[in-house]
């Protein structure tokens, strides 16, 4: 008998909050994004945004050109040897200890 009355307040209980669950959620919530953001109106390089873009590859009128470029290149090169000579070292120590 007791069963049955907790059973009939079980079935009460939900079916009085069952409308209610269901509205909780409003209905035209779903997924959405916003839309891309653009750096002015024209094609991503606009003047106030990106005004370097008319200079910014011209080598030839660099200051310092040889020096800089002298580094540039003996930095990536260094960076391209140091690399896999660390990598090969550490690889070995690794297998040696193991």
């Amino acid at each position: 008998m007791a069963f049955n009355n907790t059973f009939r307040s079980a079935a009460k209980l939900l079916s009085s909050s069952g409308p209610s669950l269901s509205k909780s959620a409003p209905v035209g919530r779903g997924f959405h994004s916003t839309g891309v953001k653009r750096m002015g109106g024209g094609h991503g390089h606009d003047e106030p945004y990106y005004m370097h873009a008319k200079h910014m590859y011209n080598l030839d009128r660099m200051k310092h050109q040889g020096l800089k470029m002298s580094l540039a290149v003996f930095t990536a090169f260094s960076i391209g040897v140091a690399v896999p000579v660390y990598a090969v070292i550490f690889q070995q120590k690794k297998t040696a200890s193991g």
